[in-house]
């Protein structure tokens, strides 16, 4: 696998630069490295970031982390009765004659059910208690448990209840508090409780890696430049408002914004893009126009996000095969 970075200088001339992405025995991030070694520092000299207007990047570290599920250990707070709603999910039968149907693996690692319970008008049918979910939240926090995944029934709405459960959270001492009414405002409970999953699942692990570029650019002057990340939807965004479901498709997005304006320079208007990575496979199409989802299904989990219509196989050229005794298998790992 490796990290590829380009640069641009004050004369307009672009500087590119290749090297592994895992490396630890000389550097800690590849990213960074490589704007070390394209300004010519050492590893030890600090970064002139003052000197640099902006870093812009693109990132598969949410995507493998979905495709490995190496994400946060999460809770799934939800009205009582609904504990299995994201499980049995539509039904749906992609493969009619399958006659072994194998669910995909839910990313919370545990359920939380809260006695509480709106109408589809927000007239109250059953008052939250508060008592009891500050004590279950405090248990599952003592357990070890940061973050959590609030999705009530009408709440994309009537949202009350799930902001009072995000303060109780929030003073309890959890590092991820997602609340579906922020991260899906939507109906449709499964897509919007599945997205708000994901973004608590993976949120940390984005913030873990913004705070460790940060801190090798240098916490005290990393305000000095602009650190921006590429979402799903193919469009920049400052580091601090990067969320876990925007983040899916972060590295795969920006090659097909490259492969559109590339392909349109040298006259094409209709291109199909091929990019293997380290872990996963990305397959896109590029017509004149980007081409959006609303609803995918990315790694067997259900989002409900704008992104880039790309195709994710979690196949790439550092993929492990495995043998299972009558046939191989290549990654997810």
């Amino acid at each position: 696998m490796f990290t590829d970075i380009i640069a641009r200088d004050p004369e307009g001339r672009l500087l590119s630069h290749k090297l592994l992405s895992e490396n630890p025995g000389h550097y800690r991030d590849a990213a960074v490295h490589g704007i070390r070694e394209i300004l010519g520092i050492t590893t030890t000299a600090p970064i002139p970031v003052n000197e640099i207007e902006s870093v812009r990047m693109g990132t598969t570290v949410a995507t493998n982390a979905l495709l490995e599920r190496k994400g946060e250990k999460t809770l799934l707070v939800t009205t009582r009765g609904f504990k299995d709603a994201l499980r049995i999910g539509y039904q749906n039968r992609p493969r009619l004659f399958d006659l072994e149907i194998k669910l995909p693996g839910m990313l919370y690692s545990d359920i939380l059910e809260i006695d509480e319970r709106l109408d589809a008008k927000g007239q109250v049918i059953q008052a939250l208690d508060v008592k009891h979910a500050k004590q279950d939240l405090q248990r599952y926090y003592n357990e070890g448990i940061r973050a959590v995944a609030i999705v009530l029934m009408h709440g994309y709405q009537y949202f009350q209840h799930e902001v009072e459960l995000q303060r109780i959270a929030i003073e309890i001492g959890f590092q991820q508090v997602s609340v579906s009414h922020k991260v899906s405002p939507l109906m449709k409970l499964v897509l919007r409780g599945e997205t708000t999953v994901v973004d608590a699942y993976l949120s940390p692990v984005i913030q873990n890696y913004i705070q460790q570029v940060r801190s090798e650019l240098g916490d005290d002057q990393a305000s000095v430049c602009r650190l921006l990340f590429m979402q799903s939807n193919g469009g920049l965004t400052d580091a601090d408002n990067f969320r876990g479901k925007d983040a899916i498709l972060s590295g795969p997005a920006g090659g097909v914004v490259a492969m559109a304006r590339i392909s349109q320079l040298a006259g094409f208007n209709k291109v199909i893009g091929f990019d293997m990575g380290g872990t996963s496979t990305d397959v896109s199409h590029f017509n004149g126009t980007f081409e959006t989802t609303f609803e995918s299904e990315v790694a067997g989990v259900r989002l409900r996000t704008p992104m880039i219509l790309i195709h994710t196989v979690a196949a790439g050229g550092g993929s492990i095969i495995h043998f299972d005794g009558a046939r191989f298998r290549v990654g997810p790992d």
